[in-house]
Order: C-alpha cells, then structure tokens, then sequence
C-alpha cells in the first residue's frame, strides 16, 4: 500500500511539474493521427476564448430557473394539498371521542349533524356500530356537559370533553356490546 501511494504521488508530482510531458507519453492506437484544430488567432476571431463572465452569468440565471421552477411546483402542491383539506373538513362531521381497541383496531365516535355514531374500525372496514340523537348522548354522557350560564360560548368543533370520562363511558359501552354479543358457555 505505501508503494502504490508512493507511485501515485510521483506521477501526481510529474503531472504538475510537466503535464504536457506527462501526457506525451501515454500512446495508444491512433495517437499519432494529427487533429486539425484551429488556430489560436482564428479561435479568438470565433469568439470562443472570450471572458469566462458571460458563462457565469448564464449558470446563475439557469440556477434562478431552476430555484424558481422548484418554488412554482411547491406552491401548486401547497394549494392543491389546501383545498383537499377544506374539502375533506367539513363542519358537519368530526371525531369526539376515540379508544384504541389493540392494533389497527379502535372505537370512534363521529359527530355528524345532530346526530352521534359509534364506529368501529379495523383492518377490514369500518362498521357503524349504533346511532345517538343528541338528547341520548347528553343522557349517557358521551358528549361534554354544556358550559356554565357565566362563561363565553365557543361553538368550536374542536371542543372535546375531558378524556377519562369519555373513556370510561366507551369502556361501559364496550362491555355493554359484549354482554349482548358474546355467546355465553
């Protein structure tokens, strides 16, 4: 290994010492075939060995396109991702309450209108479990008790009621649907 590392810095040395000597000695097939370049005069007269500042100007202006083209596609994407999010987000359906039952599988209880559902889901589907008018669901205690007569109201679909009740509530309701469910022995 300390040889090979030797050699490759000799000829590293040798190239930058001489690199057109260096080059001179590497021959192949059809090395010795002379190219017809043009002359240093004639390429100077083409315009090809001008300043290399009109190149760096162009690479930043392709880099603006390239930036530009990439912020353009983000924000089509943003708007796109936006209007699926109001479309799916209605303000007749959201979730009150969930219980995790194991893995993939789980209690939700949807608001939708007036009306409260208990859904179950799980790998194969979802199943609406049973339906709740507003006034059942006040009665059982799934949905919160309404705010004192002296604070603000907020009508806000984000209101839950407190966790524990809601998961004690669905653990009777649970144990209630396997009383009527599971076969006795």
């Amino acid at each position: 290994m300390k040889r090979s590392l030797f050699l490759a810095a000799t000829s590293l040395a040798l190239a930058l010492a001489d690199p057109t000597g260096a080059l001179a000695t590497v021959k192949g097939p059809g090395e010795d075939k002379p190219l017809n370049l043009p002359s240093p005069d004639s390429a100077r007269a083409l315009g090809s060995a001008g300043s290399s500042g009109g190149s760096l100007v162009k690479t930043f202006l392709a880099l603006g396109v390239v930036v530009a083209v990439i912020y353009g596609l983000y924000w089509i994407l943003k708007q796109v991702k936006k209007s699926r999010e109001e479309r799916s987000h209605g303000t007749g359906l959201h979730i009150e309450a969930t219980v995790a039952l194991g893995p993939n599988r789980s209690l939700h209880l949807v608001r939708a209108g007036r009306e409260l559902v208990l859904v179950g889901v799980a790998e194969q589907g979802v199943v609406p479990i049973r339906t709740y008018t507003e006034g059942e669901a006040d009665a059982l205690g799934l949905t919160p008790p309404p705010p004192p007569a002296g604070s603000p109201r907020t009508d806000a679909p984000d209101r839950k009621p407190p966790l524990v009740a809601v998961q004690g509530r669905m653990r009777e309701l649970l144990d209630g649907l396997r009383e009527r469910t599971v076969r006795g022995g």
